[in-house]
């Protein structure tokens, strides 16, 4: 098993321009290719003010390799109609990853606090299903991503890893895998023994970092960077290499901390705190 000390280089290093907030793609882009960064995992909101297209000009005029495109899901709701405009909104992203280049959509699956969670994962399957031939003629993987489950009301029905690889086992597409946060998984007492069933069945698609603050002052924009807080990363990096994990190591951080910083200054840390702690 390696530790933190073995990463001499940047060349597994992909960052998502979310934790990068204040920027828009093209800046993303050229910062990242400023300090030798190539991985990149580009969320969608960034599509909003350019086409897909011109985003993957951008990408490839700078050399980037597009990691994933975050994100998709959301398939919960009470209501029908929203069920079905969720399904919209996911082939549409399915369209846009492949435009850009993006091997693997990432999926936060929703939930809906208007019904049990046992009927927002029926919802999710279901979800999955539907969107799935048009991420295969598409040649783009999805990822179903568990979060934490203080997110089990709104967020998300899938908790755990073990339920996000129940889920792709019983689905059972080599288009269907599952992405490991950190922030989501790293109390869970199951992780290393789920982290290898993942890696067994070829499921393990992606690897998101940063660390769990303490104290956690936001639940959801008080995420730290690698080092700042309690997260064993060098053991959980261990566990997914031992699953056969070769991919980009993402750095995924939400922090009004971080997003206040001049950016180009965070960007030297987060390569920093990379090297020493992830």
């Amino acid at each position: 098993m390696r530790t933190p000390e073995n990463i001499k280089d940047f060349s597994k290093l992909c960052i998502h321009t979310q934790t990068n907030r204040p920027w828009d793609l093209r800046r993303c882009v050229e910062e990242y290719h400023r300090a030798g960064v190539a991985g990149i995992s580009v969320w969608r909101h960034l599509l909003e003010d350019i086409t897909p297209r011109e985003a993957d000009r951008i990408l490839k005029d700078h050399g980037m390799d597009v990691v994933s495109l975050v994100r998709g899901g959301f398939f919960t709701s009470v209501e029908r109609a929203r069920r079905e405009l969720a399904i919209e909104d996911n082939l549409m992203a399915i369209e846009q990853a492949a435009t850009i280049g993006a091997p693997l959509l990432v999926l936060v699956c929703g939930s809906d606090p208007g019904q049990s969670l046992e009927v927002s994962r029926d919802q999710i399957r279901e979800g999955i299903l539907k969107i799935l031939p048009a991420a295969e003629s598409e040649g783009v993987k999805l990822a179903i991503e568990p979060l934490h489950p203080m997110y089990a009301a709104d967020r998300s029905a899938i908790s755990t890893l073990s339920q996000a690889n129940d889920m792709a086992e019983e689905i059972n597409s080599v288009f269907l895998g599952v992405a490991v946060d950190v922030y989501h998984l790293w109390w869970d007492p199951l992780l290393q023994q789920e982290i290898g069933r993942c890696g067994e069945m070829g499921k393990l698609f992606a690897y998101h970092v940063c660390d769990w603050n303490v104290p956690l002052n936001d639940i959801l924009n008080d995420r730290g960077l690698m080092g700042d807080g309690c997260i064993d990363l060098g053991q959980i990096r261990g566990w997914m290499e031992d699953a056969g994990f070769e991919g980009y190591r993402e750095v995924e951080v939400f922090s009004d901390k971080y997003w206040a910083m001049d950016q180009v200054k965070y960007l030297d840390r987060i390569k920093r705190a990379y090297l020493e702690h992830s």
